[in-house]
């Protein structure tokens, strides 16, 4: 099947299945960027058992497959009695992923940081959690605008992973499967997939790098 036909008959659906996946994006992001900034402090706070849980969170979903963390929500859960709606699974589980890379790239952006920053702070007399609030999390987050960038990308391609579930409605990498499964479109549906992600990619990277122009600390 053509492009133009594939679009003439499934164009509204690649549409909604781009808003879709938009939406799947800026939720786990948003979330993945607040969980990540939590777990960064606990990482770093004077509570031994809390910096050894960040540190535990962080190995486990840096490196758990995300198609295996999606398999343990939609099918081992129940059997604990708990369940979620299959938005809610995906949601959980583009969420959990990228904010354990989000910890990663906070810490090496406080690394940045200067300590006799800290240590002025300290002799201001300062509090943890003040010093974190004030100085170290903003600067931070300076240093890291643009793996924050790429996280960002790279969550929006982790949200291929509601394919696997029945979304409705779909986002775009069901949307193939959905559309190879009832019709012929074979690589070509790929293809207009393909071509929204890395449309949102570049929108993503230059939005990235005028902030980081904008926000970056000059050494």
């Amino acid at each position: 099947m053509s492009v133009s036909a594939l679009w003439d008959q499934y164009g509204s659906q690649y549409l909604l299945a781009l808003l879709t996946t938009w939406k799947l994006t800026a939720l786990s992001f948003g979330l993945a960027f607040a969980l990540g900034i939590l777990i960064t402090v606990a990482r770093v706070g004077p509570i031994r058992p809390l910096r050894r849980f960040g540190d535990f969170y962080v190995q486990i979903f840096r490196n758990i497959p995300g198609a295996a963390l999606l398999i343990l929500l939609v099918y081992a859960l129940p059997y604990l009695k708990v369940l979620f709606a299959y938005e809610t699974c995906v949601l959980i589980a583009t969420t959990l992923i990228p904010s354990a890379f989000c910890s990663e790239y906070l810490m090496s952006g406080m690394n940045m940081i200067d300590r006799g920053q800290i240590e002025a702070a300290r002799a201001l007399g300062m509090r943890f959690f003040q010093i974190i609030r004030r100085i170290v999390i903003p600067q931070a987050l300076r240093f890291s605008v643009l793996p924050m960038t790429n996280l960002m990308v790279a969550t929006m391609l982790t949200t291929s992973l509601g394919s696997q579930v029945p979304l409705n409605p779909r986002e775009l990498t069901g949307l193939v499967s959905y559309i190879n499964t009832h019709a012929t479109g074979g690589v070509t549906a790929f293809v207009i997939s393909a071509a929204f992600y890395c449309g949102t990619a570049l929108l993503i990277g230059l939005a990235g790098s005028r902030i980081d122009r904008k926000v970056r600390i000059l050494r």
